[in-house]
């Protein structure tokens, strides 16, 4: 996938952030694909805007799957990049998501506690409700904001970050989200993606101290639209 760093659409950023809203399709950090990932788009970026010689350090803060659109957070410095990881760990960054599901779940608000495993031969995730071997622990928070004809608007607040935590314990309550086949979709988007989206973090700035709330814009498509999710 050819790209650059012209058809990135930045957040936020200063000396030791840029924040970006992922589009479908863009990998985060680079795979066996080969394919161009959003760190070295942004590592030339910031080497022709800045004039910088020499390598850019770009530090990956956390990473998105490649069919999801939404928030993805890079650190400029390897003191905002620790300072980071560690607030991952501490879980002090508040990351909400929005999902279009398939079928409305029986509860207009929940709190889904399962045990994901992860298969590396097929990059996708099993859900038990009881933990056993090589499971770890699955907790997401998700209410309902709006039905349209067919789908139905989730926002989705994690507790843990595991591999398609969201899109297994989602699919684990029959509303897979659209577009999802790997979890239970009856057919694929047009561009590939899943309608999956990482709308707002909320963060204590790792060096300034100061409060972050970064809210992304949903990418322009029919069902987003009817979503009202382009208002902000």
């Amino acid at each position: 996938m050819k790209s650059s760093a012209k058809n990135i659409d930045i957040l936020f950023e200063d000396n030791h952030l840029i924040i970006v809203n992922k589009r479908t399709g863009d990998l985060v950090q680079g795979d066996k694909t080969g394919d161009t990932p959003l760190n070295d788009i942004l590592k030339e970026y910031i080497k022709v805007k800045y004039n910088k010689p020499g390598n850019v350090y770009l530090g990956v803060v956390h990473r998105l799957d490649r069919p999801t659109t939404g928030i993805v957070i890079f650190a400029k410095t390897s003191k905002a990049l620790e300072r980071l990881n560690k607030m991952l760990r501490d879980k002090t960054i508040d990351k909400t998501y929005w999902a279009v599901v398939k079928n409305k779940p029986s509860k207009p608000l929940d709190t889904l506690v399962n045990y994901l495993r992860k298969n590396p031969k097929n990059n996708k995730a099993t859900v038990f409700n009881k933990e056993t071997k090589d499971t770890k622990k699955a907790i997401l928070h998700y209410k309902t904001l709006k039905s349209l004809d067919n789908y139905h608007l989730l926002e989705i607040d994690l507790e843990t970050g595991r591999h398609h935590q969201i899109r297994a314990q989602l699919s684990n309550i029959n509303s897979p989200i659209k577009g999802d086949l790997k979890y239970g979709f009856n057919r694929s988007n047009k561009n590939a993606g899943i309608h999956l989206h990482a709308r707002r973090i909320n963060f204590i700035h790792p060096v300034s101290k100061v409060p972050i709330e970064i809210i992304a814009p949903t990418p322009k498509d029919p069902i987003w639209d009817a979503c009202h999710l382009t208002k902000n």
